[in-house]
């Protein structure tokens, strides 16, 4: 029975407890006390709500970048694929255009050869 005495003393000294913050709480607030929670509660949804916006806003912006990051690449290796293309033409125009000189020397020297012979 006396530990029932002691929970039946402890839950009325909680409630003096609580009773003495209350007190308290009315003395520093006074009678607005609802309207300032309210107001907490209404300050604390709105920064949820901004902080969902912001949160959207951030997701979109990393999809937008990722794409363009994406784009980007694309373009780049497109004109890298352009100037491989290019190089490869610029040098089969030098090997051609070595071979030409070799065969030029060729050809004047068949036609040095045929007209000290006549």
């Amino acid at each position: 029975m006396s530990k029932n005495e002691k929970a039946v003393i402890s839950l009325h000294e909680n409630q003096e407890a609580d009773s003495k913050i209350e007190a308290i709480k009315n003395l520093i607030f006074g009678d607005n006390i609802q309207a300032y929670n309210s107001e907490f509660e209404s300050l604390k949804q709105d920064i949820l709500d901004k902080k969902k916006v912001l949160e959207d806003l951030i997701d979109e912006v990393s999809s937008e970048l990722r794409k363009s990051i994406d784009d980007v690449s694309t373009d780049v290796n497109i004109r890298i694929t352009d100037l491989e293309k290019s190089l490869e033409g610029k040098i089969e125009n030098l090997e051609t255009k070595s071979v030409d000189k070799d065969l030029l020397g060729k050809l004047l020297i068949d036609l040095g050869k045929k007209v000290s012979n006549k």
